[in-house]
């Protein structure tokens, strides 16, 4: 179970650093763009404990797809991106597509 912590760990970091490099303004500001850095490094240490024990289709899938959907949430409450409805049937299928990852993946 420790390494779905690490997975869920390594989602938040991955999210935090994607946000931080929104905040930089392309490398212009100095503390979100030395922290895009060390969020980016520790989700991939995190990531890579995870797939100690997950599937490594099924731990990326989880990853990229849980860290798409919540900065396309973060994009749309925080940085008023537009939420069309385009938008939320991509993320829908997204959603899907990690689900049917987890519902293939082989058990340990």
């Amino acid at each position: 179970m420790q390494h779905w912590f690490f997975l869920a760990g390594a989602i938040a970091l991955e999210v935090a650093g994607t946000t931080a490099m929104k905040l930089s303004a392309s490398f212009t500001k100095l503390i979100p763009s030395v922290l895009l850095f060390v969020f980016y490094a520790a989700s991939f240490v995190a990531l890579t404990f995870a797939l100690k024990k997950i599937d490594v289709s099924v731990a990326y899938a989880v990853w990229s797809g849980v860290g798409t959907a919540l900065i396309a949430a973060i994009g749309i409450l925080y940085f008023r991106e537009p939420a069309t409805a385009l938008k939320f049937i991509s993320l829908l299928l997204i959603i899907a597509g990690v689900v049917g990852l987890l519902l293939g993946g082989e058990k340990h």
